[in-house]
């Protein structure tokens, strides 16, 4: 879609046209000013911590017992733990192979636009915008203003106006951190998942501390098979690969990724052998300490098995679950706010969001266009209802990026591809992907059918919007307008290349 060139008086005063960006202009002292671009400041450890950070929030804390409650026997649930992570380490491989050779940032969006064109990515952009990012982003957040006011209104329940009032300064936060600096995001993106790890590995080692003492009851006829549940199995899987999505977001920032056709691949793959080790032996411990019955039973697994070992020392789990949940806020952000902007570059979203603030070099209008949304689903919106209808939605995607990875192997085969999967790999990750929409088809057919309807509206958007370039000249002269209001007040120009 063709750009309009929009004059915007700049702070001091001057006039410069908002697509100009070839040349370096001089600062006052005759020194080059620096590039206003996205840099790259993502190096492996920060990559990793990317990575970890969005996996692992509050699920593994509070409630991994759906996994357990449809596999029917302790053995059972540990066997789908680690299937699950196998089977997400191979999405991430398929991940790793188009992040070393489709060297953009923007995750799903873009592979789907490279592989199937600029139709099918508009309609994957639409529903993340509209619906899957703010409802996804507003769920972490209420975990995380539930569990930091926690330890202030024990034992009485936190009111739901409080949980709401903290989700908003917590998402609030977020923002302004992704809005002011790329690399304070990093740092305390690191710092949030080492407090994650820190937080595992207090439950970790006390469990396997007694298992190796000998406390094994409760693994007594781990696998007897008339415990295991056939029928819910596949509900258990769906279960744990939920509670590993998450790899993905790596591949949102490619272009701020140092050396991404090293750091890519190895921060995907040292990731999920991290949290599949995590996960697995975190499950082990609860085991350890509790019986499968006390499991269930728990509304807070954590809380739960550190009352039984550790007495007082429970009251922190609520603060190093609040943690986890502000880490994955941070991660999700610093990545959806990505995809926004390249889809602006694509000519697919407002020009503005395709600009970058001057000073602090971040893409400020991508990063906090989800506020409003997100807010406005917070207080007005049924948040668990929109995710119920959304959810599947997320592994058609990836599973159609994937489909794209096999295509583009036969449509493009002289493509630099410096990191390459067999293709069983995305021939299986597919499939999975696929079995799970199926399955979300079969267990709930009326929010699944509401949210393919949802989806459906992308269509008529992407040809209002996109498609039909003559737009009437009221509505040029108002996008104009509000774009320039916009670079005004946001001290944003476009990217310099």
């Amino acid at each position: 879609m063709p750009r309009r060139t929009v004059s915007v008086p700049y702070p001091n005063g001057d006039s410069t046209p908002s697509n100009v960006g070839e040349k370096d202009s001089l600062k006052s002292n005759g020194a080059p000013e620096e590039k206003v671009e996205l840099r790259k400041k993502v190096t492996l450890l920060r990559g990793i911590s990317m990575i970890i950070g969005t996996i692992i929030g509050a699920g593994i804390f509070i409630s991994p017992k759906g996994i357990l409650k449809n596999s029917g026997s302790v053995g059972m649930s540990l066997v789908v733990w680690i299937a699950c992570g196998i089977l997400s380490l191979f999405g991430a491989l398929c991940y790793a192979e188009l992040g070393t050779c489709i060297k953009k940032s923007g995750g799903h969006y873009t592979y789907i636009m490279e592989a199937f064109g600029p139709q099918v990515a508009f309609v994957q952009l639409w529903v993340d915008m509209i619906a899957i990012r703010p409802a996804g982003l507003a769920v972490i957040a209420l975990a995380f203003g539930r569990y930091i006011l926690e330890p202030i209104f024990m034992p009485c329940e936190v009111p739901e106006i409080a949980v709401k009032l903290a989700t908003a300064i917590g998402i609030t936060m977020v923002m302004y951190l992704n809005s002011m600096s790329v690399s304070w995001t990093a740092r305390i993106q690191i710092f949030f998942t080492f407090s994650k790890l820190l937080a595992i590995a207090i439950i970790l080692f006390p469990g396997l501390y007694l298992l190796f003492k000998g406390e094994t009851k409760n693994f007594d006829n781990a696998f007897e098979v008339n415990t295991v549940n056939l029928a819910g199995l596949p509900l258990a899987f769906y279960s744990g690969m939920y509670a590993y999505a998450g790899w993905f977001y790596l591949n949102f920032v490619t272009e701020e990724v140092k050396n991404p056709e090293r750091t890519v691949p190895l921060a995907i793959c040292i990731s999920m052998v991290i949290v599949m080790i995590c996960y697995t032996m975190t499950n082990v411990a609860y085991y350890t300490v509790m019986s499968a019955e006390e499991l269930l039973a728990s509304d807070a697994v954590a809380v739960t098995f550190a009352e039984k070992l550790m007495g007082n020392f429970s009251l922190a789990v609520p603060v190093f679950v609040a943690m986890s949940c502000f880490g994955s806020m941070n991660g999700c952000l610093f990545a959806i706010s990505r995809m926004f902007y390249v889809a602006s570059r694509e000519g697919q979203l407002p020009e503005v969001l395709s600009m970058i603030h001057i000073r602090r070099h971040t893409p400020l209008p991508a990063v906090i266009v989800l506020y409003p949304i997100t807010l406005l689903i917070l207080f007005l919106g049924d948040i668990y209802s929109l995710l119920n209808f959304m959810s599947f939605l997320r592994w058609l995607f990836i599973g159609v990026v994937v489909v794209g990875l096999i295509y583009m192997r036969y449509t493009r085969p002289d493509m630099p591809r410096p990191f390459k999967v067999p293709i069983f790999i995305p021939a299986v990750f597919s499939f999975t992907c696929f079995f799970m929409v199926f399955l979300s088809l079969y267990s709930d057919p009326v929010n699944t059918g509401i949210g393919f309807a949802i989806s459906l509206t992308g269509i008529p958007a992407y040809f209002i919007f996109i498609y039909f370039e003559r737009k009437p000249k009221w509505f040029q002269k108002l996008s104009d307008s509000v774009n320039r209001s916009l670079q005004i007040i946001l001290e944003v120009v476009p990217a310099e290349h």
